[in-house]
């Protein structure tokens, strides 16, 4: 489980990430980053009604991107705020999205 630390929840936060940071989207995944001033990554997620109605779908999507998350803290970049952004169309599978996270925070890393 993250930390509290670890999450963005306020409102402000996430409407900086959005105003000033950058992006990398693909057809069913988006991730918005921005430097912030603490000593640690924070991570905020998006999941809309459109990707599912149900909120059990939407939930365990946020599960499976909390755990991705928590599991590379040590590799991803120190002091940067992102915000992931579930498209609709995505598949609920967890492998997919995993891959799909990986590739993702493997192009911002370079």
């Amino acid at each position: 489980m993250l930390k509290k630390e670890n999450r963005i929840r306020l409102k402000n936060d996430f409407d900086r990430v959005f105003k000033h940071g950058q992006s990398f989207y693909n057809q069913k995944v988006g991730v918005k980053f921005l430097e912030n001033n603490s000593d640690f990554s924070r991570l905020g997620i998006i999941v809309s009604n459109k990707v599912s109605k149900k909120a059990v779908e939407r939930n365990r999507l946020k599960r499976i991107i909390r755990d991705f998350f928590y599991s590379k803290i040590t590799e991803i970049q120190p002091k940067k705020d992102f915000v992931v952004i579930i498209l609709p169309g995505i598949d609920k599978n967890k492998d997919e999205l995993e891959k799909l996270l990986q590739l993702i925070f493997k192009k911002i890393k370079n």
